[in-house]
């Protein structure tokens, strides 16, 4: 006998659960908020994800394959090292301080830190790899850019993959702050100045 079908829309409700999420963090969101952003029963969802935290790894790969993936373009290898970091960036900022859904980056804030356990372990794990999926990116562009000379050779491309990664972190937290991007788009430029090769 076939299972009975589903009765909702995966999409629709992985990016309402990924709002509830990302706006309280794996931790503070509760299962009563994520059925009511959901729709669904305790029931459904957990038949459908497995747990709290098979629901969250899920939201994150929506995330990385929505909004998360403004980051991406830093893997361009058709684009000069010096655009790649910039379209990184800029996009990033913009697309964090978008009204249009909650402030920041749910990578950098929705598990970074929470209570021991299997599950909390498990979420902070999930958005760690993207971190460090994400360092090696930049690294990568960065290597890129001093090999062909467009970016400066000193200080080593690893020192200057922690600054253009510790500004992404530290913007997330800026802006869900409810910091003005304007000045954290001239921080970028001015980073970006700082990582040009020295004529």
């Amino acid at each position: 006998m076939a299972g009975r079908p589903r009765t909702f829309v995966e999409h629709e409700v992985l990016d309402a659960a990924m709002q509830i999420f990302w706006r309280y963090g794996y931790e503070g969101a509760s299962l009563a908020q994520l059925r009511a952003a959901t729709g669904l029963s305790s029931a459904s969802l957990y038949g459908a994800f497995g747990s709290k935290d098979g629901l969250f790894e899920r939201a994150v790969e929506h995330y990385i394959e929505g909004p998360g993936r403004v980051t991406d373009v830093v893997g361009d290898e058709t684009l000069g090292a010096m655009e790649a970091l910039g379209r990184m960036l800029h996009g990033s900022l913009d697309m964090q301080s978008d009204a249009s859904h909650p402030p920041g980056c749910m990578i950098t804030l929705s598990a970074t830190i929470g209570a021991e356990g299997p599950d909390e372990s498990g979420a902070r794990q999930v958005v760690a790899a993207r971190r460090k999926a994400d360092r090696l990116r930049i690294e990568i562009c960065i290597r890129r850019g001093i090999e062909t000379g467009e970016l400066r050779s000193d200080p080593p491309a690893e020192v200057m993959t922690a600054l253009v990664h510790t500004f992404l972190l530290g913007a997330s937290t800026q802006l869900c702050d409810g910091v003005d991007p304007a000045p954290l788009h001239a921080s970028a430029d001015l980073l970006l100045s700082g990582l040009g090769a020295l004529n």
